[in-house]
């Protein structure tokens, strides 16, 4: 069996590919250092690169800008898009392709609990993971009688360098609030992948009462909530 899993160099990527190679998986794990995925060239090289059937793949890749939009860095949010959305679309085209030319197959989206909620000081992010929410539910119910699962991981705050690398260790997002163990994110999105969930909340279950929440509060309360962890400044 052979997995092949994105982001997989640091972060809930890389314990996923543990899980994985623990449970029998001849795993290819795939960095930036690899390949550009937020490249058409790059997302074609990569699946050229693999000449075997792929059982599972994991798109994980992914990353985040933090602060305020309109005096950001424009290209920061366009290479987000690249990476989180015409990335992510791509990859799952060219592997779904063959999976459902074979019958078999399952594919894991990493999303976040984030994709219900509007995203003040992170508005690309929140935007890009409802996206591949929608995208993965969607593609889910089209490939219900075709062999292949679709499964969507939905992550709470998470014990990786995400923060860091958007700028945000100056918020509460960043500092103060408390992160799951990416270990134990990859293992229930490992188990909800194999059973063929559609859906895994990732963490412990206080994220699951943040993700309920998050399907039943108006769009401005939940902004406001996400504004007040996400404000540059706001741990100090």
């Amino acid at each position: 069996m052979v997995a092949v899993v994105t982001g997989a160099s640091s972060g809930i990527g890389r314990e996923l590919a543990h899980v994985l190679e623990a449970n029998g998986f001849e795993v290819i794990g795939v960095s930036s250092r690899d390949f550009d995925l937020a490249t058409p060239q790059g997302v074609q090289a990569l699946y050229t690169s693999v000449d075997r059937p792929v059982d599972v793949l994991a798109i994980n890749a992914g990353i985040s800008v933090g602060g305020d939009f309109a005096t950001g860095d424009l290209d920061d949010h366009l290479r987000l898009v690249d990476l989180n959305v015409r990335g992510v679309v791509q990859l799952a085209k060219l592997f779904a392709a063959d999976m459902v030319a074979r019958g078999s197959g399952r594919i894991l989206f990493t999303s976040s609990i984030v994709a219900t909620m509007p995203g003040p000081f992170q508005a690309s992010y929140n935007a890009s993971k409802s996206f591949i929410q929608s995208f993965a539910l969607g593609l889910r119910d089209e490939l219900a009688d075709s062999g292949v699962t679709v499964t969507v991981l939905m992550p709470g705050p998470t014990d990786t360098g995400i923060f860091a690398r958007a700028g945000q260790l100056d918020t509460l997002l960043g500092m103060n609030v408390p992160k799951a163990d990416p270990a134990q994110v990859a293992q229930q999105a490992f188990d909800g992948l194999m059973a063929g969930r559609e859906r895994v909340v990732g963490g412990p279950w206080p994220v699951r009462l943040i993700a309920a929440g998050g399907r039943l509060l108006p769009d401005a309360v939940k902004a406001q909530l996400n504004r007040f962890v996400t404000r540059p400044g706001s741990a100090r």
